[in-house]
């Protein structure tokens, strides 16, 4: 079975020397997130050197369950944790330059052992069709993790990277079941799901379906809407929107995430993470879909921007977010996206001749100055008024100009390809939210209506272009948002009817993390604020800010269908209650929500609907 096996034990040495260097050095989690940051990636002639022996079976575990991620239409990310403990590596620097590596806390040395995973992957549950399988190592330098980059033709070349493989040669929108187990022993680790994309030029023969989430809060409520999307089990890929993970420290809620403090060192990030993958509806979320992710703010910290946050600044934010994205990086089943560029996560997904599928950054990547300090910028510490003096100036960036003029590429080349939608992933609300006051003035100058001039030159685009069929999908806000992509005040656009619209944003509020009105807002007061939001601004079509929840999202080549869902009460227990609050569509060529039958005399069941009614769920 493994070739290795008749060599002579003089050859057998050298070629096992040999295909542990190259599975090392193939090992998606020892590299840098970045190409153009090579320091942050793991020197592996350390690793090798220094490596003596092997963990025993009875030494490691498969600590944090299994996950896959990033699916192209051959190939996909398989990811576990095979570790002698379920705490992470106590290392408080992120991987510079020739330092040791395992630079940790109180004298704290590097392990020498290195776990040994091996992994298949399957067309049937039973793994008796294995398709491809391999070989790899981690090692306490990227904290047992678990990310193979490229398959070789012999098993003990294959790679791990605390365990994330890329299984290629795989075939297009086709579902394959994988395992890992501890090398040469019969310990396993659960058997996981997953599925490809349809291959690029390909007609997809049905609608490709998503959960889409953001802001999920571990010690703030339960994360049924998690559970509730693995038990109806109806969706192909799961996307996040951001908020993966909060960094604050809180212990006044339900569950206390570790370490019990603000996250600020390689080892914090890790443990907050490895704290949330602890969660058993999350743990069955990713072994049976794929996720593609993107960051928000809190996976580094509240409210941050390129270079700073509410709370830090200057070189201690910078080495901050290396380790909050060192850590994300090796735990998320993320690839390291191709092209050379600064701690990039902004990335683009081909679905058939159906969809393309772009991930921003508008976060971390290169956003101008945000709103910090109390309340959206107001209150001790606030900027507000510096970020007022700047909201409209033309140099001031969300996305980062390297990001804007990739972004406007995307958007061409998938139009001229003739995909159908162009679906947008972006963290923070897109459209246009004013409180009816003051001019309608925007309440939240951290999302898009704080970059006023980014907004209109993608709007522009769009327009000159010609760009249609183009849906928004954001978080960040907690709460539920459904717009037409209207350019208020530079383009005609009919409220009741959509026309003038170049699109739809659909926008969904948090898995757990607590409505802006806080946990106990009563719902009757909630559906009045948003009927007086939904009337000041003509392109809101609904609004809801009691529920916490998910949305679906449908795509055809006819029309796109969303599913908003809330979860009742998910602050106070375990449940698998949820409730359809609304649903909408949008139909090809149209570039605005229909009106009938959801919008314009429909039916929702919580918040305000323009032209509709709402009725008690």
């Amino acid at each position: 079975m493994r070739r290795f096996l008749s060599l002579s034990s003089g050859l057998l040495a050298a070629s096992l020397a040999k295909a542990t260097s190259s599975s090392y050095e193939n090992n998606l989690a020892y590299s840098s997130p970045s190409r153009r940051h090579p320091s942050l990636g793991v020197p592996l002639s350390h690793v090798v050197k220094r490596q003596a022996e092997l963990f025993t079976p009875e030494e490691v575990e498969f600590t944090h369950g299994i996950a896959s991620g990033d699916p192209y239409e051959d190939s996909v990310i398989l990811w576990t944790r095979l570790a002698p403990t379920e705490d992470s590596v106590a290392s408080e620097f992120v991987p510079e330059g020739v330092v040791p590596v395992y630079d940790g806390t109180e004298g704290a040395v590097p392990e020498t052992k290195a776990a040994c995973v091996e992994w298949r992957i399957a067309t049937d549950e039973e793994l008796n069709n294995v398709v491809d399988q391999g070989r790899g190592y981690t090692t306490s330098d990227v904290d047992y993790t678990v990310k193979v980059k490229k398959i070789e033709a012999i098993d003990v070349t294959s790679d791990a990277d605390g365990v994330q493989f890329e299984a290629k040669g795989l075939q297009p929108f086709t579902t394959y079941y994988y395992q890992f187990n501890v090398c040469d022993s019969d310990k396993v680790s659960l058997v996981g799901r997953t599925r490809t994309l349809p291959a690029r030029s390909q007609k997809v023969p049905r609608d490709v379906n998503f959960a889409v989430y953001s802001c999920s809060n571990y010690p703030e409520g339960y994360f049924n809407a998690y559970a509730n999307t693995a038990r109806k089990d109806t969706i192909d890929y799961v996307l996040h929107l951001g908020d993966y993970i909060y960094e604050y420290q809180d212990s006044s809620h339900l569950r206390t995430p570790q370490p019990d403090r603000e996250t600020y060192t390689l080892y914090d990030y890790r443990r907050r993470l490895g704290t949330y993958r602890t969660d058993e509806d999350l743990l069955t979320l990713h072994s049976i879909y794929p996720f593609i992710t993107v960051w928000d703010d809190h996976e580094v910290a509240d409210n941050s921007w390129k270079n700073g946050s509410h709370n830090s600044e200057g070189d201690v934010f910078l080495k901050r977010k290396e380790a909050a994205v060192r850590a994300y990086f090796e735990w998320m089943p993320l690839r390291q996206v191709d092209m050379d560029d600064t701690l990039r996560i902004w990335r683009n997904f081909s679905i058939g001749n159906l969809a393309d599928l772009m991930m921003l950054d508008t976060r971390h990547y290169a956003r101008d100055l945000t709103v910090v300090g109390g309340i959206i910028g107001i209150g001790p510490g606030g900027n507000i008024g510096d970020v007022e003096d700047v909201v409209d100036d033309p140099s001031r960036t969300l996305m980062g100009f390297n990001q804007e003029a990739w972004f406007y590429d995307q958007l061409s080349q998938s139009s001229e390809r003739g995909a159908r939608w162009r679906l947008v992933g972006t963290q923070v609300v897109f459209s246009h939210i004013g409180l009816g006051i003051f001019n309608n003035r925007p309440f939240n100058r951290d999302q898009w209506d704080g970059y006023l001039a980014n907004r209109d030159r993608i709007y522009q685009h769009l327009a000159d272009h010609s760009i249609n069929n183009t849906i928004i999908l954001a978080g960040d806000s907690h709460a539920s948002w459904v717009s037409d992509l209207a350019w208020i005040n530079r383009r005609d656009y009919n409220k009741d009817t959509g026309a003038g619209s170049f699109g739809v944003e659909f926008a969904g509020t948090a898995v757990s993390s607590h409505s802006v009105l806080g946990r106990n807002f009563p719902n009757f007061l909630s559906k009045l604020l948003s009927k007086w939001l939904v009337s000041a601004n003509p392109e809101l079509q609904w609004q809801d800010l009691y529920y916490r929840g998910y949305f679906e999202l449908s795509v055809g080549y006819e029309e796109v269908n969303a599913r908003f869902f809330g979860i009742p009460d998910p602050y106070k227990r375990k449940n698998d209650d949820e409730i359809l609050l609304a649903e909408f569509k949008v139909y090809s060529g149209e570039n605005r929500l229909a009106r009938s039958p959801t919008v314009g005399g429909g039916v929702a069941k919580a918040g305000a609907l323009k032209n509709g009614k709402v009725v008690s769920p």
